[in-house]
């Protein structure tokens, strides 16, 4: 059996899973969003800041930010892959874009909880 280093133990089954739970999580959020807004007759900031003090929707917009960085990793890695055939230039670019994620994620994560 050939192992192949890059995927550092994911499979194609692993990735597809990866990318339709997270697009399910995503698409259950967009409409908790739109929820909001149908139901909200006129949106200021206090119900707007309000709306993202609960619990719920300070867990469900990180799970959500989650779930959007696992769907961006696992695209950019295959397009990476599939693209960038050099495999130094292909590191330089998938450490660039990993960098990119995390402060993403921890600026997601320093908004919402208003660090």
């Amino acid at each position: 059996m050939v192992n192949n280093a890059a995927t550092v133990g994911r499979s194609g089954v692993h990735d597809f899973i990866l990318i339709r739970t997270s697009a399910v999580v995503l698409a259950l959020y967009t409409f908790y969003i739109l929820g909001f807004f149908v139901t909200t007759p006129e949106v200021t900031f206090e119900l707007w800041q309000g709306f993202f003090a609960n619990m719920c929707t300070k867990v469900f917009t990180l799970v959500a930010l989650f779930a959007l960085l696992i769907h961006a990793w696992i695209g950019i890695w295959q397009v990476l892959s599939d693209y960038i055939k050099p495999a130094f230039l292909r590191g330089v670019l998938q450490f660039f874009f990993a960098v990119t994620l995390l402060a993403y994620l921890v600026t997601g994560f320093l908004t919402v909880w208003g660090v």
